[in-house]
């Protein structure tokens, strides 16, 4: 399993970039395995956001683009399952853009996923320093450094499971719990039914079936192929309507 944390240029997770990433793979027997990479994210770094993590343009000017470590971060990341604090939501939808956009294709679709701020909120509704603090009785010194805030959230996993009897230390088990509800990518757009079928989960045809949105409006595809959705989105959609058609 790999818990992982990026430094980004914003919140955006179809526009912003990678400026950091760092994982550390678990594996049965408890080993750990580092790794941290900064990151050319071949735009600037606004101000508010090295003001953050404190890291500038001129920090990572030198270093390798996404592109030039796709191919090695992906087979690092080959058959592993994704732990992460607010992971679900913003690092692995970040993440899986990068790896479009660079040209190497992933799927990420039959892994699972633990997101440990999922689990603490659940429970405490408190964010990663306070968690460190709660969980594991130490100060998060160093928080906002990628490998300071993957340690501890790999730690705090740890404490939580000391802590409560009815979690399982199982990953199919963590990966349910820590979820929000399934969806078919991973910004969210496109989440499942009762039925199992993809329905939206924004705009003026939320909680529509999208097969049938696309049959009786096909212009609403062609919005979203060319609007500011992630790509990863825009590939979803796709295999949505090309399975129509098959039909």
């Amino acid at each position: 399993m790999i818990f992982f944390d990026l430094e980004t240029t914003g919140t955006d997770t179809s526009r912003d970039r990678i400026v950091e990433i760092s994982m550390v793979k678990v594996s049965p027997s408890g080993d750990k395995e580092i790794k941290t990479r900064r990151i050319n994210p071949e735009m600037p770094i606004p101000a508010e956001a090295s003001a953050v993590h404190h890291i500038t343009d001129e920090d990572v000017k030198d270093c390798p683009t996404f592109k030039q470590i796709a191919k090695s971060l992906k087979a690092f990341m080959e058959g592993c399952d994704f732990g992460g604090f607010n992971s679900n939501r913003f690092d692995l939808p970040l993440l899986v853009e990068e790896f479009l956009r660079a040209g190497v294709d992933v799927d990420f679709r039959n892994r699972r996923y633990i997101d440990v701020q999922n689990i603490f909120h659940k429970k405490e509704e408190r964010t990663l320093v306070a968690a460190y603090r709660f969980y594991c009785d130490k100060d998060l010194t160093a928080a906002h450094s990628a490998e300071a805030d993957t340690l501890a959230t790999y730690e705090v996993l740890l404490g939580q499971l000391e802590r409560y009897d009815d979690l399982e230390n199982d990953v199919d088990f963590l990966a349910t719990y820590s979820s929000r509800g399934e969806t078919a990518d991973f910004a969210g757009r496109i989440a499942y039914n009762e039925e199992g079928k993809e329905i939206f989960t924004f705009g003026k045809y939320k909680g529509q079936v999208v097969s049938e949105v696309f049959t009786a409006e096909p212009s609403y595809y062609d919005w979203m192929m060319k609007g500011d959705f992630p790509q990863y989105t825009k590939n979803i959609i796709t295999e949505i309507m090309l399975r129509n058609r098959k039909f």
